[in-house]
């Protein structure tokens, strides 16, 4: 078998499973580990997967730029909006990320329901602009022109001023071993202190960025409380996160 041949069944094999082993490849293609481990290398270099030890899982489908992120699987960020709303009290501090399912939420917000939002993301404080109930702080900084939001100490300090009773976390990748991960690396940065700051964490995450990994580290899995998708909690994508006793919604 030639290498393209090789790299293509591995693509393949990952794209069905969302992870492959050294092992499991080295018999499917009949060569040796240390033939696999260049080999997803390779294709790590190109972007097309991230290596781990022992082998490799996915990264995270969805598109970097946020004007495309929004058009992306409108629906099921819809449905994971309506899901989070039931988490929402009246009085409470909350932190809303830049994520485009958190976008959702705000525009999902009750017209009568009085909290206040501490946020970064410029889409979310046009939304709650108009909001008759909802006061927002809005943290300043660098704007970051792909994510369309604000970045830097300015935006840190902020959320470190504040000690809130929920995050509202979009999750860009989530892995049950990996832990949360983010393409940004002053993303990651902010979101573990929104993480840090807050009482309860609620990951915001479509099915399709479960058991994904990208490159910035943000905090380990298990210190998120809920993770809320488009689907039932049921679906055995998410065994891994019940049994770490993660409530999934």
């Amino acid at each position: 078998m030639v290498k393209e041949e090789r790299l293509q069944i591995i693509i393949d094999t990952l794209k069905k499973d969302s992870k492959v082993r050294l092992d499991q490849l080295s018999t499917l293609l009949n060569v040796s580990e240390d033939t696999v481990r260049r080999d997803i290398k390779e294709l790590d270099m190109q972007g097309l997967l991230r290596a781990v030890r022992g082998g490799a899982i996915s990264h995270s489908p969805v598109p970097k730029h946020y004007r495309e992120r929004e058009k992306h699987n409108q629906q099921h960020k819809q449905v994971i909006a309506n899901k989070a709303l039931r988490f929402l009290k009246d009085g409470q501090v909350v932190f809303f990320d830049g994520g485009t399912s958190v976008v959702a939420l705000a525009a999902a917000l009750p017209k009568d329901l009085m909290i206040t939002v501490i946020t970064n993301s410029f889409p979310v404080a046009n939304i709650l602009e108009d909001h008759p109930s909802v006061d927002v702080i809005f943290a300043g900084g660098r704007l970051h022109k792909t994510a369309f939001t604000t970045m830097g100490q300015e935006t840190i300090d902020t959320f470190r001023k504040v000690r809130a009773d929920i995050c509202m976390l979009g999750i860009c990748s989530l892995h049950h071993s990996m832990g949360i991960t983010s393409i940004i690396y002053e993303d990651a940065q902010l979101n573990s202190i929104m993480i840090n700051q807050a009482q309860k964490t609620i990951a915001l995450s479509a099915l399709e960025k479960i058991n994904t990994v990208e490159s910035y580290y943000v905090c380990p899995v298990t210190d998120v409380d809920v993770i809320i998708t488009e689907t039932e909690p049921e679906n055995t994508a998410l065994a891994a996160y019940r049994h770490l006793g993660i409530e999934v919604v």
